[in-house]
């Protein structure tokens, strides 16, 4: 039998030319890679959420532990680890009310009152990023409880609690057409069945459609609910937090405090060690459940540079899944525009095209796909496909010893396809990033030619490009670890207008 071999952890730069394995260290001894001057915030909530997020933006100026600080490591403090200023003074703040929220939020319909509630959050947001003078670098949405609860995807409102009852469907919402009678009270009544009609269009998730309805107005948001920040004031009828996060709250302080700085134009940290000159790609396809045509989907790429910059491009809708098969496959046409956008970005922001360029899907391309992407692609770059999956499971269990295979540890099949251990053991945290026995993602260069194992160096490298969560690594590379919520954000709505923009309006 074959034997392992062993990828050593990717490092990452920070402040100062810095080096080191686990992005929470580096940020605290040498800072981030590039600093800003600091966080001007916008808060759209209520009264007291608006307390909540002062109350949780004063308590990360101060160290913050863990239960265990190995396993996560400590939070020094927001202006100790980042060097800039992250202030609950001098918010913009936009209020919206309790009983404007209750009008909205106790609707029969899910869609309806999913659809208003964030029109009425989203309309405070543009009307300030168009009027007020100072400008906000994040727009921070802190949401009352309810409002997670009850705009998600299948949430029953208790009928205690509906007041507004439902006026259409979704059955008949899909297909229906307002037709003016010769009465207006039926008028009326249509007209009104015809408004809540639409707001089908529309997905009932409270996230994804306000990120989705802002994307045409590049404003960077952080959705947060009230029982987050203030975790401890949220208690069940026995008296303890109903979301306890009393053992990591150095590790909520890392995540929130990262994801804002980055969305307000920082960058944390990048790859260390990347090739220059090379550029990842990762297909993003989503099927369009509002559609009549079960093949029809959205598809979408996401651009990853060296620099760890990223970039959505939205693609075209069309019929690109196969449902016997369960994959998915560009039209020649579409995949050309597709790759266009990603090389002519590239060649603007580095005045050249890529050296490489490296197509991660979660299926094997196709030769009338990637004939076209072939046919785009400039004679000096070498063009890869390499898929992605985990749908042959390997397990290896370790017969002495309290941890599972260590990350890192990758089989190599053959010189076009191996499996990779991007979760396990972790020497440095003293501990494994799964739950169970990991389970390896399986690599293969599926079209091109590439050396298998440094496609495996850059894949294990990928998954600590995460800047939403401040962890030591995810399981998948940053190409493909947010595809099914960039594929969500896009299919919220039947009528997204998505420019080419930076990955945080996505996340």
């Amino acid at each position: 039998m074959k034997e392992l071999i062993y990828i050593p952890e990717p490092n990452i730069l920070f402040g100062h030319g810095q080096k080191c394995t686990d992005v929470r260290d580096g940020l605290a001894l040498f800072g981030p890679l590039n600093k800003i001057f600091g966080i001007k915030s916008g808060v759209v909530a209520t009264k007291g959420g608006l307390q909540i997020f002062k109350n949780y933006v004063n308590h990360i100026q101060k160290p913050i532990y863990n239960t265990n600080n190995i396993t996560r490591p400590m939070f020094p403090g927001f202006e100790a680890v980042f060097g800039c200023k992250w202030e609950s003074e001098g918010i913009v703040f936009k209020e919206v009310t309790d009983e404007e929220i209750g009008k909205l939020l106790y609707n029969d319909s899910t869609h309806k009152r999913t659809y208003d509630l964030v029109t009425l959050f989203i309309n405070k947001i543009i009307a300030a990023n168009k009027n007020e003078d100072e400008k906000v670098d994040v727009w921070f949405v802190v949401v009352p409880d309810e409002i997670y609860k009850y705009c998600r995807p299948n949430s029953v409102l208790p009928k205690d609690l509906v007041q507004t009852k439902s006026l259409i469907t979704k059955s008949k919402a899909k297909s229906f057409r307002y037709e003016p009678t010769l009465f207006e009270d039926i008028n009326t009544e249509l007209k009104a069945q015809e408004k809540e009609a639409i707001t089908y269009n529309y997905d009932a998730q409270f996230h994804d459609q306000l990120k989705a309805r802002l994307l045409q107005h590049t404003i960077p948001t952080q959705i947060m609910r009230e029982s987050t920040l203030a975790w401890r004031d949220f208690k069940n009828k026995f008296g303890a937090p109903l979301r306890d996060f009393s053992k990591i709250e150095g590790h909520l302080a890392w995540t929130i405090s990262t994801a804002a700085f980055y969305k307000a134009g920082g960058k944390p940290w990048k790859l260390s060690d990347i090739r220059s000159g090379v550029c990842y790609l990762g297909l993003v396809y989503k099927e369009i459940e509002k559609s009549k045509d079960p093949k029809n989907a959205c598809c979408a790429a996401q651009m990853f540079l060296d620099n760890g910059d990223g970039t959505v491009f939205k693609g075209e809708v069309g019929p690109w899944y196969n449902p016997k098969k369960g994959e998915f496959h560009l039209k020649p046409k579409e995949a050309k525009a597709l790759l266009i956008q990603a090389l002519e970005s590239y060649k603007e922001q580095n005045g050249e095209y890529p050296k490489e360029i490296f197509i991660h899907a979660k299926t094997r391309f196709n030769t009338e796909e990637w004939t076209a992407f072939q046919e785009v692609t400039p004679n000096e770059t070498n063009l890869v496909g390499v898929t992605i999956t985990k749908t042959k499971p390997l397990k290896l269990f370790k017969t002495e010893g309290s941890y599972p295979i260590m990350r890192g540890n990758a089989f190599i099949v053959n010189e076009r396809s191996a499996f990779l251990w991007s979760v396990g053991y972790v020497p440095k945290t003293q501990s494994t990033l799964s739950m169970e026995v990991p389970n390896p993602i399986f690599i293969e260069v599926n079209k091109g030619e590439a050396d298998i194992i440094q496609v495996l160096k850059d894949i294990l490298a990928l998954t600590k490009l995460n800047y939403n969560a401040c962890i030591f690594a995810d399981g998948a590379p940053v190409t493909l670890r947010f595809a099914d919520k960039i594929g969500e954000i896009l299919t919220a709505s039947t009528d997204i207008k998505a420019p080419p923009l930076a990955f945080k309006y996505y996340i």
